[in-house]
């Protein structure tokens, strides 16, 4: 995905996370960018519990043909983005393959029954294990902690979505969409963000 060309046509991507976490302005600015690209871009989003910590996810449908439904058919997901990483899990039991990958920041978010001690959240290890024997390639990026040295928390979202671009979407359309979206005052840490999130990925595939 990038450069105008797609693996496949339509390129079926997710971005999963829980309420709160800035899950749909980030597959909007995908979605954006995308567009910049000529392609058709198709969006789906699905909400759990409406509070804050509720599963969200929004299916991405990309295709240079046509456009296509906004559901993303079970067993059919291309890249799963996960800005929380048990959701990675949760997903690929309906949407995973033998070709699927995960790209997941590594930040976990606790659910009230977790809090309460009436479920215990499984570490890292125990979530890296299965993410890497049911995907093609898995990478985990500590998107949250590298935003909060940048000062703020959200700019996980952006690191994310620079590490999804080192798999191929544009720097120059994200730096558009920023400047349309949130203005020019936010280019500069955004940016920053961004091209932090492609560093991690090349990190992890050098």
């Amino acid at each position: 995905m990038g450069n105008g060309k797609l693996s496949k046509d339509p390129y079926n991507l997710i971005i999963t996370g829980v309420g709160g976490q800035g899950n749909v302005l980030a597959s909007r600015m995908l979605g954006s960018m995308l567009l910049r690209q000529g392609c058709h871009v198709t969006i789906g989003e699905t909400f759990g519990m409406s509070q804050r910590g509720g599963s969200v996810m929004s299916n991405i449908r990309i295709s240079k043909k046509s456009a296509w439904s906004p559901q993303i058919p079970h067993g059919k997901a291309d890249m799963i983005v996960a800005l929380e990483p048990t959701e990675a899990i949760r997903l690929l039991n309906n949407y995973g393959n033998p070709e699927v990958k995960v790209l997941t920041n590594t930040r976990a978010v606790h659910s009230v029954e977790v809090i309460a001690g009436e479920l215990k959240y499984p570490s890292l290890e125990e979530i890296a294990e299965p993410l890497k024997k049911l995907t093609s390639a898995v990478w985990f990026i500590e998107a949250t902690e590298e935003a909060v040295k940048l000062g703020n928390p959200i700019l996980g979202n952006t690191i994310m979505m620079g590490a999804l671009a080192a798999t191929g979407v544009e720097r120059e359309d994200f730096k558009q969409v920023i400047i349309e979206t949130m203005g020019q005052g936010k280019l500069e840490m955004n940016l920053k963000a961004y091209d932090l999130g492609a560093d991690l990925i090349k990190q992890q595939t050098a």
